[in-house]
């Protein structure tokens, strides 16, 4: 019944998230924090290359994976038209066997979150830990549930030229406070002419993390040396009002 980051979601993540484009700092802050990184990078839930391309071309050896082949193929696309040539990948976070290892891996913008059950959070991390080198960190953003109502339902048009544009429609489902997750229904609409000519649905689930639950969850992985930063300020600690949280940890 749903789609999972298609062609028409992939589309408006390129309108809307082109390579290049900072989320909140994002790209600057994970540059900071990968200075004096010599080896292999992988982003995990690399997409259509926003965040790869950048670290690409400051020098950076970075490889990619992701679950959506719409959005791989994309990726590969950008990468072709400024002759970058990464591996990308295509494979499922929480089960997943690379022929590298790497010196970091990085998951930006609460990418990690769209892991919906809890058991493959802790196997994605766990694929992680085996993919890193000796001394190697994760660095992973977490979202924590702000300005949520239920029942919600916000509208939003995309022109793409005089004659066609796209439509989103985020239903606000519901949030869960036991299971900690909050779920919505993306529908994607193409129009060309004042006709529907192309339409995806989309579940979209977020899920979240206490702060002290997400350092127990990297240390029973085997993880040390774990920092939180609130709003990409580092070692910042987070507050009532934070909204995003990046966590890094070493493989010792």
């Amino acid at each position: 019944m749903f789609s999972y980051y298609g062609r028409l979601s992939t589309e408006l993540y390129n309108l809307t998230k082109p390579v290049g484009h900072s989320i909140n700092g994002d790209i600057e802050y994970y540059l900071d924090r990968l200075k004096g990184t010599k080896g292999k990078v992988l982003e995990a839930a690399v997409g259509s290359g926003r965040f790869l391309i950048p670290l690409l071309e400051k020098g950076y050896s970075v490889d990619g994976i992701d679950y959506s082949p719409e959005m791989l193929d994309s990726c590969r696309e950008h990468c072709r038209e400024r002759g970058l040539n990464p591996s990308l990948y295509e494979g499922n976070l929480s089960d997943f066997s690379l022929p590298s290892t790497y010196e970091a891996i990085v998951i930006p913008t609460g990418s990690f979150c769209l892991i919906e059950k809890l058991a493959d959070a802790k196997a994605a991390l766990k694929c992680f830990y085996d993919h890193l080198a000796p001394n190697g960190r994760v660095i992973i953003d977490l979202g924590i549930p702000g300005h949520w109502r239920t029942g919600e339902i916000t509208t939003s048009t995309f022109p793409l030229s005089h004659e066609e544009g796209l439509l989103l429609e985020n239903k606000s489902v519901e949030i869960n406070w036991v299971d900690q997750y909050t779920l919505s229904y993306l529908k994607y609409e193409k129009w060309q002419k004042g006709k529907l000519v192309d339409t995806e649905l989309q579940k979209f689930v977020l899920r979240w993390y206490g702060i002290e639950e997400f350092k127990l969850i990297l240390k029973s992985i085997g993880f040390s040396e774990i920092t939180c930063s609130a709003e990409y300020n580092y070692k910042k600690e987070p507050t009532k009002e934070t909204e995003l949280v990046t966590f890094e940890a070493v493989k010792k």
